[in-house]
């Protein structure tokens, strides 16, 4: 049994700690937050992730999870010290290292015996090193360390599957000894590993990301073309997907990407290449086309509705995406804002978000199932495709709707089976020509 420290109890963080118990480790859990760490000791989860609830309980009566609020209670014996903080964007796009400084100086501080860091959270190439200085120049103790890059490419709604199923492991270090050792901790998992530099994997995340995000802002792009001259974006997605060098994932149309994750890392590698001479013209048009989905579905219900002052606006969806409450750089949320901004009152629903929207959607009308917002709305708009919404009676929708008007921003009804239940339908790229609907 290794005994792992985890500093960050957010999403990385707890899902990280959990799992590594889970394959039979000692893992204590460092959060400055004491609600949380009292929360989690009491078996409460502070957020939505399938599967984590019932791990964290199994663990922790094990006795192999546990939480802490002292740095000193977390690192005391450990081997493994993972950080993983939150790295949220500045005012330019970088990423905030607050949080990453302040857990570096906050574990040189209390260290007493040699310990391997491993950097968890999506940083800024360099920051290992940075982490390493920060170490040397606070550290209390001639204790030996060393520093390991280990990104994690965990998706939130799934990120316990992918934690114990991942496509590969990545370990960056300039010492070849403890990205060994580091790499001994994923063995039972049977999955590739990579040991390279510190910096390239760093990098590794950020083009990952950065690739992931531009296939979803180029199938957009695709969708809106398709829209004006009447093809329908779901047939050609499924088209290219079949070609073995290019695949299915991540060509759905939509209203765009969003989370903790994309909008943060595109921004923040396109703000690391500019400053270091770089034109990072592509990064920055997927950033300017998913900013324009979010407004192309506020300019469609315009249209639809011969604008947009006096009317309800019905939102079905608030978490970025589903199985999550996260709705962090959510597209629902700048929706909201831009049909309110244009005198639209809003009713919204979500499966797993609710909590979450009352804290940032204060005056939105928040109802307790996608029926309570249909009623009496002028246009239904469905932002996050769970689930739940592909199998709603949609007879009983429309019949309690003021106008049958629905925005589908996730194309998860068909257009010939909505028109033909008398629903004024669009998707996004769905074929509507420059005069409608014309199949």
């Amino acid at each position: 049994m290794r005994q792992i420290t985890v500093i960050g109890a957010g999403y990385v963080g707890l899902v990280t700690g959990t799992c590594f118990a889970d394959l039979g480790n000692r893992v204590i859990c460092v959060d400055i937050d004491e609600e949380k760490i009292e929360k989690l000791k009491r078996g409460i989860i502070p957020i939505y992730e399938p599967g984590l609830e019932e791990m964290v309980r199994r663990n922790t009566q094990a006795g192999r999870l546990s939480f802490t609020t002292s740095y000193q209670e977390g690192i005391d014996g450990t081997e493994f010290v993972f950080i993983a903080v939150d790295t949220p964007s500045g005012s330019d796009g970088e990423a905030d290292l607050r949080a990453v400084r302040s857990v570096a100086r906050g574990i040189a501080e209390v260290m007493d015996h040699p310990i391997i860091i491993v950097n968890k959270s999506t940083v800024p190439i360099g920051t290992g090193d940075l982490v390493t200085d920060i170490i040397l120049k606070h550290r209390t103790k001639e204790v030996q360390f060393s520093v390991v890059s280990n990104p994690e490419f965990l998706r939130e709604g799934s990120a316990v599957t992918d934690f114990l199923n991942p496509d590969r492991i990545v370990l960056g270090a300039t010492d070849s000894e403890a990205a060994e050792q580091v790499a001994h901790l994923y063995l039972s998992l049977r999955t590739r590993i990579l040991i390279t530099d510190l910096r390239t994997a760093e990098m590794i995340k950020y083009a990952s990301n950065a690739f992931l995000a531009s296939r979803i802002s180029f199938i957009n792009e695709i969708a809106l073309i398709c829209e004006r001259m009447g093809a329908d974006i779901k047939e050609v997605a499924a088209g290219m997907g079949y070609d073995k060098r290019i695949g299915h994932a991540f060509l759905d149309a939509g209203v765009g990407y969003g989370g903790s994750c994309f909008p943060k890392d595109v921004k923040a590698l396109a703000h690391m290449a500019a400053i270091h001479g770089c034109h990072p013209q592509l990064l920055r048009a997927v950033m300017e086309i998913n900013r324009d989905q979010r407004r192309r579905v506020v300019h469609m219900l315009r249209q639809l509705l011969e604008g947009l002052e006096g009317k309800v606006v019905g939102v079905l969806g608030l978490a970025f995406k589903p199985n999550t409450d996260d709705m962090r750089d959510s597209p629902a949320v700048e929706i909201i804002h831009l049909l309110r901004n244009e005198g639209a009152t809003i009713r919204a629903y979500d499966p797993a978000a609710m909590e979450n929207a009352r804290q940032m959607l204060p005056d939105v009308t928040l109802c307790d199932d996608p029926y309570e917002v249909a009623s009496g709305s002028h246009a239904l708009l469905l932002v996050t495709d769970w689930n739940e919404f592909k199998h709603l009676d949609l007879l009983r929708i429309k019949e309690t709707m003021k106008e049958p008007v629905i925005v589908d921003g996730r194309n998860i009804w068909d257009p010939a089976t909505m028109q033909s239940l008398g629903f004024t339908y669009r998707g996004i790229g769905r074929g509507y020509g420059e005069n409608g609907w014309e199949h």
